[in-house]
């Protein structure tokens, strides 16, 4: 290993930088011995991939009779330098890097990062899980982006709110589950509520979903003060949930509170939105209000894909234009490049990437499916491309819904059907919600443009 690429690491609050033989946390350079450094280096480049003890052994030690006792010792070593929970041990086979890994392909560490990737090698065939939901947290199929990093910088730096946007299927809870992870192995309490996953009930009203999340809330972390004991009914229920989230979460925990919320677009179309995400909003001024109140130590992490300004007028008591904000875009055509390659190179050369991504344009969902199918069924790219936009084909159920879902919005299809046809400009509400729901892309109405080839293709001659 004494021919090192210019390329760094970051995981968690660690930076790997190999050519220059370093390893920094924050601003501090830990010192590492040679082995140990080749060692972390191997374990970080095959992030989330189990790697057997002899190869470890041969590559760290190429020129040494080492025995197996030598690399238990390293690895101790490490554990106790980065903290337990990034090297998992499996049994009696070998070691694998459990944390996110994002490289940068930068040369300097001061060089403005490109769009972080995460270093993987392509899975077998017989391994390939079928596409769809959120990508489990070793999958070597994850792309990490630019945002993947903006994200756990946010939330290390303890922001109070960050806001992750998105349109639908583009990979914001795959993040999420990244980004929380992180902050379990930096130590933080981490609660994950997802709006998708309340039924109908929860939702009745304001106070019965607030009672509701401050129940998930301590069941999440364990607690033993039920919030319906502590709900007093002389207080409004905002009231009685800061109250609670002050008394009863905040004070008892030692450590910093991670609290993300998924779906929230669920929350948009009740009445009673704007009061909650007034409570959200008061909890970010507190923080200057009330210095030495709990309130630095609580950090929401919001995922959603409708543009909240459509739904919450008044900018006092939304959210949404203070903290961080972050959108999540669609991949590129070098990340799709990146994609194949861990799929097993099912696209043979650039000009089949290049055709692949003019077809879907870098649609998260829909280029897993594309390479899981080319890859796992020997589907050839011609043979895609030709039944792509069939109602029976490939893509049939996710365009099918795709379209259910715009004609139960009379006035947004009769828009869209008036910009294909005639070239009639969308208003700003239209072309935001249709961006939103994935359909379009651009940063404004004036350039709105279909989001690929494959929604142009299927949706202009069943809308028109």
């Amino acid at each position: 290993m004494n021919t090192r690429p210019r390329r760094i690491y970051e995981f968690g609050p660690y930076r790997l930088e190999l050519a220059e033989c370093r390893l920094w946390r924050g601003g501090q350079e830990l010192k590492l011995r040679p082995r140990l450094f080749d060692l972390l280096a191997v374990l970080a480049q095959r992030g989330g991939q189990m790697i057997e003890k002899d190869e470890l052994l041969q590559t760290v030690w190429p020129d040494s009779a080492v025995e197996e006792n030598n690399l238990t010792v390293s690895i101790n070593a490490l554990r106790k330098i980065l903290g337990e929970h990034y090297i998992e041990t499996v049994s009696k086979r070998g070691y694998r890097f459990t944390a996110p890994v994002t490289v940068l392909a930068g040369e300097t560490p001061n060089a403005a990062p490109p769009l972080a990737q995460t270093a993987a090698p392509g899975l077998p065939t017989a391994e390939l899980p079928p596409p769809g939901g959120a990508l489990p947290l070793h999958s070597p199929l994850y792309l990490a982006r630019r945002t993947d990093a903006e994200f756990n910088t946010a939330i290390a730096r303890r922001d109070s709110i960050v806001l992750v946007k998105g349109a639908r299927q583009v990979g914001k809870t795959s993040l999420l589950a990244r980004g929380l992870q992180e902050a379990r192995a930096a130590g933080a309490a981490v609660v994950l509520t997802d709006f998708q996953h309340l039924n109908a009930e929860a939702f009745a009203t304001v106070e019965k979903l607030l009672l509701t999340l401050a129940e998930l809330i301590a069941d999440r972390l364990d607690l033993d003060t039920p919030p319906h004991e502590h709900w007093n009914s002389f207080l409004s229920p905002s009231s009685n949930f800061e109250r609670y989230l002050r008394r009863q979460v905040l004070a008892r925990l030692t450590t910093p509170l991670v609290w993300a919320l998924d779906e929230v677009d669920r929350l948009f179309s009740f009445a009673y939105a704007s009061e909650i995400f007034g409570l959200f909003r008061s909890w970010h001024n507190l923080r200057a209000l009330e210095p030495d109140g709990p309130w630095p130590r609580l950090t929401l992490a919001l995922a959603y894909a409708t543009e909240a300004h459509l739904f919450i007028s008044d900018l006092n008591q939304s959210p949404f234009n203070v903290g961080t904000r972050l959108v999540l875009e669609d991949f590129t055509c070098d990340q799709i490049a990146e994609l194949n390659e861990r799929y097993g190179a099912p696209l043979g050369d650039e000009a089949e990437i290049a055709r692949f991504f003019a077809l879907l344009g870098g649609h998260p969902y829909l280029a897993q499916r594309g390479l899981y199918e080319l890859a796992q069924h020997g589907l050839a790219l011609t043979a895609l491309e030709a039944q792509a936009d069939h109602d029976e084909g490939l893509f049939g159920d996710h365009l099918r819904r795709l379209l259910v879902s715009l004609e139960r919005d009379a006035a947004l299809c009769a828009a869209l059907r008036a910009w294909w046809r005639e070239q009639t400009p969308l208003a700003n509400a239209e072309f935001y919600r249709l961006r939103s729901a994935g359909v379009l892309a651009g940063e404004a109405a004036t350039e709105a443009r279909p989001r690929c080839e494959l929604y142009a293709r299927y949706l202009q001659p069943r809308l028109l």
